[in-house]
């Protein structure tokens, strides 16, 4: 696991933007089951989380049609909750970073670690951008 100090900062780019901190299995399916949209980010200590993931993210906000609920979770830190945002993304293998679009509890977009890696904050943003639009 990794050290609260590393973890805390990395967290904050996300919770101080309204994502919830999901930080147990039970909270990761209670958030699921709610009706409507939630994105669930795996937030991650990597380099491609910080410079493309978390910032995309971010910017895939400023459009007119966003999810209902946004949450995260941290791979290495939030151990349960992960393996339980995990499960519900399957057929996807465990990546992470990554990001999920639910829709009455039905997994209906992905973003792998490998759409992630190499591609700048924009074009991520844009991607989560059109599964707003057709999903939100």
């Amino acid at each position: 696991m990794y050290p609260e100090e590393l973890v805390m900062p990395m967290k904050a780019e996300l919770t101080d933007k309204g994502f919830q901190d999901l930080t147990t299995s039970a909270e990761v399916n209670q958030a699921i089951k709610k009706e409507g949209t939630i994105l669930i980010m795996i937030n991650s200590v990597c380099g491609c989380a910080a410079g493309a993931a978390r910032p995309g993210v971010i910017f895939s906000l400023t459009g007119d049609k966003k999810p209902d609920q946004l949450t995260t979770v941290f791979a290495g830190y939030d151990v349960d909750a992960v393996a339980e945002a995990r499960r519900h993304m399957a057929p996807f293998p465990p990546s992470s970073p990554c990001v999920a679009l639910f829709k009455d509890g039905e997994l209906v977009h992905m973003l792998e670690r490998h759409h992630i890696e190499g591609n700048p904050a924009g074009a991520i943003a844009a991607n989560l951008q059109a599964a707003y639009d057709e999903y939100c």
